[in-house]
């Protein structure tokens, strides 16, 4: 995988205004928000989509899924949310490094984009 903005974020060589972070996983708020509260959590080993994962991920990708809950009871969305996944370029990917976006605090809408 190539180097990515996300890789620079985990190191600590770029600012990141992070709201959440273990071993495993690191949540920090989108600089182009779409929503109110709009967070990006990443894995921290680089998995360039979700079309790139395999069965071994499966644990991974669970553990995305629980901190995406985790954030969102920190952040106070118990109106609700929504987790979204772009995949490729067609799919709207810019950062080629799996991510979640976490959008709340306000109404969404159907269809998206």
């Amino acid at each position: 995988m190539t180097e990515t903005i996300f890789s620079k974020i985990i190191r600590k060589e770029i600012p990141a205004d992070i709201v959440y972070e273990d071993d495993l996983v690191l949540a920090f708020r989108d600089v182009n928000p779409q929503a109110p509260v709009h967070i990006l959590i990443i894995p921290k080993r680089p998995i360039v989509s979700i079309a790139e994962v395999t069965p071994a991920d499966t644990e991974l990708l669970g553990y995305l899924l629980l901190t995406v809950a985790r954030v969102a009871a920190q952040e106070g969305l118990e109106e609700g949310y929504r987790i979204v996944i772009n995949t490729g370029k067609d799919g709207g990917q810019t950062v080629f490094h799996l991510h979640l976006h976490l959008l709340g605090q306000r109404m969404m809408t159907w269809p998206p984009g």
